[in-house]
């Protein structure tokens, strides 16, 4: 049994309070990147919003501009997007502070898998961004300027226009992170790809559903979140069956390592050869049953011959009973303590792999101090 760890030794768990002071600085720390940001992105705050309404103003009627209906508008408006560009233009210090808070809590694997997917994901949300900018935004304001009703004036409130655009940012950017979630689910084991192909038809109807919820009330816009969902729907199921197939390569390899356990110890009638005796009067005459050959016996033919039947089992019963006599008696072993045991023989043979999907296990089933003792192997598994 490994010695318990005390709060101040490294890989110790902490108490809940350290985690929030923890999380406050954090928080402080994103907050001042955000800040400092804004001080960048702040004199600039005009000239983004013209970026951002040019596809509207590209699609509006000789004439016509947009409209600040409040007194404040023309200057909360674009403070308001120059507040979020800063926190597109701080995204990689908020993502390192963010990781800095939940790293110490991840093991090495994890680690390995969080990272990738964490920027894959920063990146399919900046694309479908840029999706709905490029793409979108011209096809719906297109649609609008060519629908307005004869004799009204298509004039947009700058206010409305930003929150319609953010609104839609939001939108396609969330949409667009629909292969992230579908290699989660397989990957934490709540389902396999092929449970999602099968479920093909009602994520297809979900996408429309959410289309609904998130875009305007127009079925245009609806469907051009939806299409791009389902695509990446696709996209993450064939990215999960790759990551399935190569993680079974790789346990299969491993497990290829790991010497098999011989069944029963070597005792027994399996794995012993008995030695060719015969009892006296047999085939064998002079041989008597369970005694030792002799150099000798086997160059003298009238002491030598096959067993019959009869006596192979009274060979083999006579030395399971000399294997009872001398085995030592069997003490039950708690099957938590069993797996911690092999876990560390899989980790001096080198395969980690194995040994921690038994940790796994005994940090569910085993008692405090079991779990401990699994936490401990980890942690240096983790340093190696």
């Amino acid at each position: 049994m490994a010695p318990s760890i005390e709060p101040d030794e490294p890989g110790a768990e902490q108490p809940f309070i350290s985690h929030l002071i923890e999380l406050r600085d954090r928080l402080i720390r994103m907050l001042i990147g955000v800040g400092i940001a804004l001080l960048v992105t702040f004199p600039f705050a005009n000239d983004i919003y013209t970026y951002v309404a040019a596809p509207l103003i590209a699609q509006l009627p000789a004439g016509s501009t947009m409209i600040a209906t409040q007194v404040i508008s023309p200057f909360l408006t674009p403070f308001k997007l120059a507040l979020v560009a800063a926190v597109f233009l701080a995204m990689p210090y908020l993502l390192y502070q963010l990781w800095a808070f939940i790293a110490p809590g991840l093991y090495r694997h994890e680690k390995r898998l969080a990272v990738p997917l964490l920027a894959s994901s920063v990146v399919l949300f900046y694309l479908g961004m840029v999706f709905a900018y490029f793409l979108v935004f011209p096809l719906i304001f297109g649609f609008m300027a060519a629908t307005t009703p004869e004799g009204v004036s298509m004039m947009t409130d700058i206010s409305a226009y930003l929150d319609f655009v953010l609104a839609l940012f939001f939108a396609f950017g969330i949409a667009f992170e629909v292969p992230i979630a579908t290699i989660l689910l397989v990957v934490t084991g709540l389902t396999t790809p092929d449970a999602l192909a099968e479920k093909r038809p009602y994520v297809i109807v979900g996408a429309f559903v959410i289309g609904m919820l998130l875009t305007p009330p127009d079925v245009f816009s609806q469907t051009l979140l939806a299409v791009p969902m389902w695509l990446l729907f696709e996209l993450g199921v064939f990215a999960s069956r790759i990551l399935v197939r190569e993680r079974a390569a790789r346990e299969a390899a491993e497990a290829a390592l790991v010497p098999p356990v011989p069944p029963g110890g070597g005792g027994g009638r399996a794995g012993t050869a008995a030695p060719p005796a015969a009892p006296a009067g047999g085939s064998g005459a002079g041989l008597e049953v369970g005694r030792e050959l002799e150099p000798g016996d086997l160059d003298d033919p009238a002491r030598w011959g096959p067993l019959t039947d009869e006596e192979m089992e009274a060979e083999l019963d006579l030395e399971d009973a000399q294997a009872a006599r001398t085995a030592p008696p069997r003490v039950p072993i708690d099957p938590v303590e069993d797996k911690i045991n092999r876990a560390n023989q899989l980790r001096e043979l080198d395969n980690p792999l194995a040994a921690r999907q038994i940790l796994y296990q005994v940090l569910e089933e085993g008692d405090d101090s079991q779990r401990l003792v699994a936490r401990n192997i980890l942690n240096q598994l983790d340093e190696t």
